[in-house]
């Protein structure tokens, strides 16, 4: 079992830039692909980026370029790095963990283990 904890989410204005970092306890993070998730209130939730333990990445079309994705396995954390952010990245934010190491998944029901997500607001 494992434990994720979102953190980094705030009010932030078009172009600011944040980082997400997600804690993980119960197990090492290291045996698992992370990604991240997000909703917007009354859509569905999407893919934004997954990391494989080897560090291999995949993200969405529409942060391409602008987030970065990473982990670090001593400290348990995978972190997402938001730059150029803009009113439609306005969203909770959820880290997700994938049982199977070297996935880069973007089907949500892929992942075993989530967070409770950490809103992140971007105003124009």
């Amino acid at each position: 079992q494992v434990q994720l904890v979102e953190s980094g989410g705030r009010l932030v204005q078009a172009g600011g830039s944040l980082r997400l970092s997600c804690a993980a306890s119960g197990r090492t993070l290291s045996t698992y692909a992370m990604g991240w998730f997000r909703q917007a209130p009354g859509k569905e939730r999407e893919f934004v980026a997954a990391i494989s333990r080897s560090g291999s990445t995949y993200y969405a079309d529409s942060v391409k370029g602008r987030f970065t994705i990473s982990r670090d396995n001593a400290e348990n954390t995978v972190y997402l790095q938001m730059n150029g952010l803009k009113p439609e990245d306005t969203a909770v934010y959820h880290c997700a963990a994938d049982r199977t190491p070297y996935s880069l998944s973007y089907r949500s029901y892929d992942y075993e283990y989530w967070g409770q997500g950490t809103q992140v607001t971007v105003s124009s």
